[in-house]
């Protein structure tokens, strides 16, 4: 007996298809179906209820091939449901749950509820861990947290999608930690990029890529966040912190604003739907610090990613996203064709929560590189007009040319140890640190000497020091960092 006859024989009801914009279906009957429910047509095709007039019901297609007109349809009595499991780690499946790079299929399964609420304040904890990314720029200046959402902002080929690989990188070094990516509608070929890249780094084992293509339809789009949400909710649960990524949010408010016109449904801004702020909120409200009763707190950290158009803040769903999470990181299109990477745009970049993860030492060195880089930039304007500048002015150039060198950072992690250590180096004008070659070379002796126990745990003594003072002195005195900095062996 097939899933159709199934739920007919328990149902006992149908409806008939009248009318087919894919993905949208126009149903006659089906009485007493609700809202949000599944449904199953005859040729097995699942869908969901959209709207519910008084003669009609309208509902969204979980298919890239149309049903035919006059084709049977029934209810199911229960909300659009997804496997769940280990069994996805190390895979690239779509919405529904297919494997797209492999043939294995999983033998237990656990289904859960994709579109459901989430969870309320009883449930949360406060955000106090700090949420490493590897970046200097983004560690230093823009502290994350374990639970946090960070939106991440700028035009396309900026550089967003590698700073998320490079902070999955990073992230999946922790034994306690899984990622989810949600690649929506991605070409095929950037979804295999991914996959390779995943493999390349040794990490596909703990991440797993719910993944739709450009070909797919806008209601496989639409599906592919929540599915993969909760994929996160289900290791959550399991007392595992996860990382999930959604590329991108713009991609999926355009499958979704098609949908709903599709559906006939009133169209506000943009033509989006009134409800596009609700789809996407309920979404990211999913994700943050939540108590466990074995672990102590879990942590979902949503990373969505969104796409500006030449820098424009000022779009709707870029601000609705803005408004909606706990800060954003913006890639400044200019900032990347002067060759700085990350091209973040600093000063128009917001964390909201980050900062209350940071030690006093941390806080006090964010607010010093701030500082120093932002009279940098002034002086620097000034200089261009060829007017004379005060030693101490000559002094903030030197040291805000060496931290924009030491920011600068591509296809490399660093441990936040090696950081903070530089930013003392830099303060202290210990190493000349003018050009990116000088910069590479001491980098490089601290990144390979750092793998050794010994000295790995004499940074991390160094920079617990609570006072700024005293952790110059440590830097200024320390042995084995005066060593480094002489380039000489250990």
């Amino acid at each position: 007996m097939n899933s159709f006859d199934k739920f007919l024989q328990s149902t006992g009801v149908y409806g008939t298809v009248q009318e087919v914009k894919h993905p949208i279906v126009y149903i006659k009957g089906l009485p007493l179906v609700h809202p949000n429910e599944t449904i199953v047509f005859e040729d097995g095709q699942r869908g969901q209820v959209m709207d519910i007039e008084q003669d009609e019901v309208r509902a969204l297609l979980f298919s890239n091939t149309s049903t035919p007109i006059g084709s049977k349809v029934t209810r199911t009595n229960i909300q659009f449901q997804v496997p769940v499991g280990d069994m996805i780690l190390g895979q690239t499946i779509d919405p529904l749950g297919l494997q797209m790079e492999t043939t294995v299929q999983p033998e237990d399964q656990e289904y859960r509820d994709v579109f459901i609420p989430a969870p309320g304040m009883e449930t949360r904890s406060k955000i106090n861990t700090p949420f490493i990314t590897g970046m200097s720029k983004v560690d230093l200046l823009l502290p994350l947290g374990m639970g946090q959402r960070e939106l991440i902002l700028g035009d396309v080929k900026t550089g967003k999608t590698s700073l998320v690989l490079s902070i999955l990188q990073n992230q999946l070094k922790m034994s306690n930690t899984v990622a989810i990516y949600a690649a929506i509608g991605k070409r095929r070929s950037e979804i295999k990029q991914l996959n390779q890249r995943f493999q390349e780094n040794g990490i596909i084992n703990r991440l797993a890529i719910i993944a739709s293509s450009s070909s797919d339809a806008p209601s496989i789009h639409y599906l592919t966040p929540y599915v993969a949400m909760t994929h996160a909710e289900y290791f959550r649960d399991k007392g595992l912190d996860v990382v999930i990524i959604l590329d991108d949010l713009s991609t999926h408010a355009q499958s979704y604003r098609e949908i709903s016109l599709l559906s006939q449904r009133f169209p506000g801004r943009d033509s989006y739907p009134g409800d596009i702020f609700y789809a996407h909120a309920s979404l990211l409200e999913r994700a943050g610090n939540f108590h466990h009763p074995e672990k102590g707190s879990v942590s979902i950290t949503c990373l969505p990613v969104a796409t500006t158009v030449e820098g424009d803040l000022a779009g709707y769903i870029s601000t609705n996203l803005m408004g909606m999470t706990d800060g954003h990181i913006l890639f400044d299109a200019d900032i990347y064709n002067k060759g700085s990477r990350p091209a973040i745009n600093i000063p128009l970049s917001v964390t909201r929560v980050g900062r209350q993860t940071q030690n006093d030492l941390l806080r006090k060195i964010t607010l010093e590189v701030l500082s120093v880089l932002s009279q940098y930039e002034k002086i620097q304007n000034i200089s261009h007009l060829g007017s004379e500048i005060s030693d101490d002015s000559k002094r903030i150039l030197e040291k805000g040319k060496a931290f924009q060198i030491m920011l600068h950072q591509e296809h490399l992690i660093i441990p936040r140890e090696i950081q903070i250590v530089f930013f003392g180096i830099v303060w202290l004008n210990m190493y000349d640190l003018s050009t990116q070659e000088s910069y590479k070379k001491i980098l490089n002796l601290f990144l390979s000497l750092y793998e050794k126990e010994a000295v790995r745990d004499e940074l991390v003594r160094v920079t617990t020091i609570a006072s700024l003072p005293q952790f110059l002195i440590q830097i200024k005195e320390n042995k084995l960092i005066q060593t480094i900095c002489k380039q000489k062996t250990l």
